[in-house]
């Protein structure tokens, strides 16, 4: 490193000295053009440009050499008696006197002004390595909050996966026993009416209570997704959503779907969930459509609505770096994450809304299994089979509300 700066100075250096002595010689040839016509003045003229130049560009030293060899040549070539360096008469001698005072204000301003300049390129060339520096430490800084924001994510489904393991481990074998024992209860106490009516009430009460546990379990995350990926996920709960909601949902899958990346199917099941959450509890609207492609390249997934739609202004506001709510936030970070963009758009207000998300085709380790109806989802595997008041229309276990910070892409146009 030294030795590089070292050459660098050096070759300044050299073009600063180079400079000044081209310009001498330049003002001597010059000099010499004009002598017929300015006779012993001409190099004293020539000379100034030069010397200015030489004060502006070259420093000091090479600033006095210019004089120097101007001064020199002057009388050697223009100043009778030629060929001499003797001064004649008082004429000559104020002539020259008075040149080299102007030439020394010349170089003395130049030089004030190149040490100004150089000391305002020094502090340019700190200031730019402060920028520098702190637009480095911002990277760093947005670098660190984007994984820490990934792992954040990932932990998230990690707990998801837990609690729905537990809710259906503890909790859901609890109430089952529960129930037994108070079926048991009841054949014992047949002749106390009160008894039984009380005993009735708690076995409802405790059905419901599974049946909820059991909805809230896989809503939080279905075994299916993990086991049978999209084709199966995804049809599950649009129908189970479509129950629960009275909202129409028209799901349009690839044939050639197949396994995608653990990562990417939970991202696009997450993206679609809270989706048709917001839907349901913002848009107003009567029908929803979900259509997914791929090519091999990358997978698209466009979520329509026939709802309020979003106004220009609430459009504006989410793409630019305002406050969109944790819902967006949180599918445009996991789709960034894995390399994909997530588009928001409306047709205007009382038109419906749009969500596009495309992601780079990434296929999984695990063959593809379609299945194509409820009942095959069913009897795909035991430990993925969803509970039944999921998929009965007429069940009223509640749609998953997000959390109350979303401001939904089909929030009302103020």
């Amino acid at each position: 490193m030294d030795a590089g700066v070292s050459t660098s100075t050096f070759a300044r250096a050299s073009v600063r000295w180079a400079t000044a002595l081209v310009s001498a010689a330049i003002a001597l040839l010059l000099a010499r053009e004009l002598h017929p016509f300015l006779g012993e003045l001409a190099p004293f003229i020539t000379a100034f440009p030069a010397v200015a130049i030489a004060a502006w560009r070259c420093g000091l030293w090479p600033s006095l050499a210019t004089i120097t060899i101007t001064v020199v040549g002057g009388m050697y070539w223009f100043i009778e008696p030629l060929h001499s360096f003797r001064v004649t008469n008082a004429s000559q001698a104020i002539t020259l006197l008075a040149w080299l005072l102007a030439c020394c204000a010349i170089v003395a301003i130049g030089e004030m002004n190149r040490r100004e300049n150089e000391k305002l390129w020094h502090e340019q060339g700190a200031l730019e390595e402060k920028v520098r520096q702190r637009t480095k430490q911002l990277d760093q800084a947005n670098e660190s909050l984007s994984e820490l924001t990934a792992r954040l994510l990932q932990l998230q489904d990690e707990e998801r996966r837990r609690i729905a393991r537990d809710l259906h481990d503890s909790i859901g074998q609890t109430t089952a026993v529960l129930g037994v024992n108070l079926a048991r209860i009841e054949t014992e106490m047949e002749h106390v009416a009160k008894v039984i009516g009380i005993v009735k009430d708690s076995q409802e009460i405790v059905r419901e209570t599974g049946a909820n546990v059991r909805t809230i379990s896989y809503l939080l995350h279905p075994p299916l997704l993990d086991e049978n990926g999209l084709s199966s996920a995804l049809p599950w709960y649009t129908d189970g959503f479509s129950g629960r909601s009275g909202i129409h949902v028209e799901l349009e899958l690839p044939d050639d779907l197949g396994r995608l990346s653990h990562d990417s199917e939970v991202a696009i099941f997450r993206v679609v969930q809270e989706s048709l959450t917001n839907i349901h509890r913002h848009s107003g609207a009567a029908n929803a459509n979900i259509r997914i492609s791929r090519s091999n390249r990358e997978v698209c997934v466009r979520i329509e609505d026939d709802g309020k739609g979003i106004s220009p202004e609430k459009i504006r506001e989410m793409a630019s770096a305002g406050t969109p709510g944790v819902g967006i936030r949180g599918m445009r970070e996991r789709i960034r994450q894995l390399g994909g963009t997530l588009q928001i758009d409306s047709k205007g207000v009382g038109k419906g809304a749009v969500v596009i998300i495309r992601l780079p085709f990434v296929s999984g380790d695990a063959p593809a299994q379609r299945l194509g109806s409820l009942d095959e989802i069913a009897s795909a595997s035991p430990s993925a089979q969803p509970p039944a008041e999921l998929n009965n229309s007429n069940d009223q276990a509640p749609v998953p509300p997000p959390n109350d910070d979303y401001q939904s892409f089909t929030a009302h146009a103020s």
